[in-house]
């Protein structure tokens, strides 16, 4: 499966951004799904995950209750709704998928497939 990530932009603290990720070349709804972040010089962090069906979903502590995780397997997407945005949320956010599990995994390690990114930036 190919990715695609998209959405990213400016932002204001506080303000929202939903961000999109695009899949092609197989059933999507094969595939468990996640969004990492990573900013220079540090590692790529969990953001959150969703199960092939969407049923389950699963999220960073940092952003509970801020950020929300969906799918449209439909149209091939995955999806996440950024709210009340913060300077710590400025990053490249990168979509992932694997179908090498059923759970919605938190671990990089997980996934095989990855999009390019898509950078957000909140200032203040």
């Amino acid at each position: 499966v190919q990715l695609q990530a998209s959405g990213g932009g400016l932002v204001r603290v506080g303000g929202s951004l939903a961000l999109s990720c695009a899949a092609s070349g197989r059933a999507f709804g094969d595939y468990v799904a996640g969004w990492f972040r990573q900013v220079p010089g540090k590692e790529r962090d969990f953001v959150a995950a969703i199960t092939r069906r969407g049923g389950s979903t699963n999220y960073a502590d940092s952003v509970k209750g801020r950020f929300t995780i969906f799918r449209d397997n439909a149209k091939n997407i995955v999806y996440l709704q950024m709210n009340v945005l913060n300077a710590e949320d400025t990053a490249v956010y990168y979509c992932a998928a694997t179908r090498r599990y059923l759970e919605a995994r938190p671990f990089v390690d997980d996934y095989e497939y990855w999009g390019q990114g898509t950078l957000v930036t909140v200032s203040s």
